[in-house]
């Protein structure tokens, strides 16, 4: 290990929360080195991973990680997984009587896990290479194993839960099942806030404490945790009692909360639906007030009954009603978003990074990314920044529009993905600068000129790195084909039918603080505050809180726009805003 280490623990609460926690870990395996000869990477592993050693004695590296789900969530996955399994593990029985086993039929495995579990049993899968010594670590036998694969999986169509591609084994208290709800069937369904709330008490509160204490008590330098919450049903109020619990237990350390939401939710009802805007109105609020900042996740292009289209990424195409998809998007934006606090070298520590985003109490920011950054090969980060002169390339992540009188109380931009020869061009002397941007030798200094140029006189961090996210299967396959393996964009003259998958693209992303937020904020509170609950989601009612609690909640909601007010904020409508919310 190299340097300080400064370790993070992650929390998944909820199913679409675990489908974005992933695709995030399946990025980082994909990414592990085992190389000894090899340079350290950019970003330290050990930061999100822990060492350990099975019964067996064998070196394991896992996810330091709890994650959280519903009855029916893991289907083909155990939830004690199978690193720690002994090969004794069926105890002898003194019972000399009868034995009568009853059997059934465990769900089939697509072809990714097929794949995985032949290589967990020692076996080769067709058109895999392995090229791994027999002392590696299992995770780098699946690494070279799967990069230098030539096959492919088309999974969309066997996808029914995360588990379905997760690459990666988890440690024994990671995964955490809540059996008194189901996560699929129209009964016992976890889709109130209030239902939430009161789940976290009891075994369910033990088995947490547990798990924190287990994690926490092995880390040298605790620098926080990062937390993904679903914020459309039940989970929010479940996310609100956790994050009240990290603040009240490990006070001083940094929760960075990532509120997440599906563009679409399956055998969704219009009752259902008012549900889920009052969850994550109540989710918003609660979970900001615990947490360093709180930052909503989603493609949506609303939080209204009927919001406006997804937002359009150029060089994608991706269904986004499709969970393996929108999550694979998000995770991406995630992987970028939080390299700050993830660095070997002159790392931003999560207080810090929340301190200067979340000032004088605007605990809400908003996620912006352009995904990939489109830069052709054979140019320059320049090139790429001047093509963009209406505006900056990024796309709404969080369902907020993007501000746009240049007013920001604070900003973390990352850039990841483009290599130095991509990053600043050569000077050549007695030659004309094509750009002014060309006048500026470093990365983050022309990036930095070129977001001023938009929001002049803002706070600003910028950060710049070189390496990719690794995009190996089961990462979905939506990229277009005029990007070429390095994740630039082909010349119209070389553009190819069977060009070769693409490994990483770069990804620019921006966390703000602005007064459009403030709007947005409003907005959100005017639109729950016209639901009429008794009227048209009584259950929602039926397991707290209280009405006059929900109330309460909601002019706290009010209060917090108020924060973001400015008298150049730029007004602008979602499309719900005059939409009758009473069907």
């Amino acid at each position: 290990m190299s340097g300080l280490c400064r370790e993070i623990i992650t929390l998944q609460l909820g199913h679409y929360s675990n489908f974005v926690g992933t695709h995030w870990w399946n990025l980082q395996d994909a990414s592990l080195c085992y190389d000894l000869d090899m340079p350290p990477g950019e970003l330290q592993s050990d930061v999100m991973f822990r060492e350990g050693v099975t019964l067996g004695g064998q070196v394991t590296y896992t996810p330091r990680l709890i994650a959280m789900d519903l009855k029916g969530s893991l289907l083909t996955l155990r939830q004690e997984g199978i690193l720690y399994k002994s090969e004794n593990d069926a105890s002898a029985s003194s019972w000399e009587g009868e034995v009568i086993s009853h059997k059934h039929t465990p769900p089939t495995k697509n072809s990714f896990l097929q794949d995985l579990d032949k290589l967990d049993n020692g076996e080769i899968p067709s058109e895999v290479n392995l090229h791994s010594s027999q002392q590696a670590k299992h995770s780098e036998t699946v690494n070279s194993s799967i990069e230098q694969s030539k096959k492919t999986y088309s999974l969309e169509g066997s996808v029914k839960v995360w588990s379905d591609f997760l690459r990666l084994h988890l440690h024994p208290r990671t995964i955490s099942v809540i059996h008194q709800y189901n996560h699929d069937g129209e009964s016992g369904r976890l889709e109130t806030f209030g239902q939430g709330e009161g789940l976290c008490k009891g075994p369910l509160l033990d088995e947490l404490e547990d798990k924190l204490h287990f994690f926490t008590e092995e880390c040298d330098y605790l620098q926080g945790f990062q937390v993904l919450c679903d914020v459309s049903d039940g989970f929010s109020g479940l996310g609100t009692k956790v994050t009240e619990l990290l603040q009240d237990s490990y006070g001083g350390r940094g929760i960075l909360t990532w509120g997440l939401s599906p563009v679409s939710h399956p055998k969704s009802t219009p009752m259902r639906e008012h549900c889920h805007l009052m969850n994550f109105a109540l989710g918003m609020l609660h979970l900001a007030n615990h947490s360093s900042f709180f930052c909503p996740l989603t493609l949506r292009g609303g939080l209204g009954p009927r919001p406006d289209p997804v937002p359009e990424f150029p060089y994608l195409s991706y269904d986004p009603t499709l969970w393996y998809h929108s999550s694979a998007l998000l995770a991406l934006a995630l992987d970028t978003m939080t390299v700050p606090y993830r660095l070997r070298q002159h790392s931003t520590p999560m207080w810090q990074m929340a301190d200067a985003l979340a000032v004088c109490g605007r605990k809400v920011v908003s996620a912006y990314g352009a995904i990939p950054l489109p830069v052709v090969h054979g140019t320059y980060l320049s090139d790429a920044l001047d093509a963009f002169t209406d505006g900056l390339p990024w796309k709404p992540l969080s369902a907020c529009p993007e501000q746009h009188n240049g007013i920001c109380y604070g900003q973390s931009v990352t850039l990841r993905g483009l290599e130095k020869q991509c990053l600043v061009r050569p000077h050549v002397p007695s030659s004309q600068p094509s750009s002014v941007l060309d006048y500026i030798s470093n990365e983050e200094d022309i990036l930095a000129s070129c977001i001023q140029s938009h929001y002049p006189a803002s706070p600003m961090a910028v950060q710049c790195v070189s390496s990719a996210s690794k995009l190996t299967p089961p990462f979905p396959q939506i990229i277009s084909k005029s990007v070429n393996p390095q994740g630039l964009l082909w010349n119209v003259q070389t553009i190819s039918a069977a060009a070769p998958p693409v490994m990483g693209i770069p990804v620019l992303t921006s966390l703000q603080s602005t007064p459009t937020l403030g709007t947005w904020l409003s907005q959100l509170q005017t639109t729950a505050s016209r639901l009429d609950l008794r009227r048209i989601a009584p259950s929602f009612l039926a397991h707290g809180p209280e009405l006059s609690d929900i109330q309460e909640a909601l002019e706290q909601l009010r209060v917090l726009a108020q924060n973001y007010c400015s008298d150049n904020s730029s007004k602008f409508s979602l499309s719900s805003e005059d939409d009758d919310n009473d069907d």
